[in-house]
C-alpha cells in the first residue's frame, strides 16, 4: 500500500514544477486517479507524457504497490483552459 502523500512526492521527485493531485479511487491504497500539471510535458504527446509518470511511479508499479492507475496529464495553459471551461 502507497499513500496518496507518496505518489505526490514521487511525481515531484521527476517533475518538481508539476502540480499533482492524488485521488484514492477504492480507499485500499493501490488504486489511483493522478492529474499532474508540468511545464514539462510542452510539445510531447499524451503517450510521452504518461510516460513521463511511468518513469517517476516505476518502482511502486513494479512491486505492485499500485495495481491501477488513471492519469489526466495537462501542460499549465491546457490546464488553464480546462479549468476555465
Amino acid at each position: 500500500m502507497i499513500s496518496p502523500q507518496q505518489v505526490e512526492a514521487m511525481i515531484k521527485a521527476e517533475l518538481p514544477d508539476a502540480q499533482v493531485q492524488v485521488q484514492d479511487l477504492t480507499g485500499g491504497g493501490d488504486h489511483y486517479q493522478v492529474t499532474v500539471v508540468s511545464s514539462q510535458f510542452a510539445g510531447k504527446r499524451l503517450v510521452q507524457q504518461h510516460q513521463l509518470i511511468y518513469a517517476a511511479l516505476h518502482q511502486a508499479m513494479s512491486n505492485d504497490s499500485i495495481h491501477a492507475l488513471a492519469l489526466k496529464t495537462y501542460t499549465p495553459e491546457a490546464w488553464q483552459t480546462t479549468a476555465a471551461s
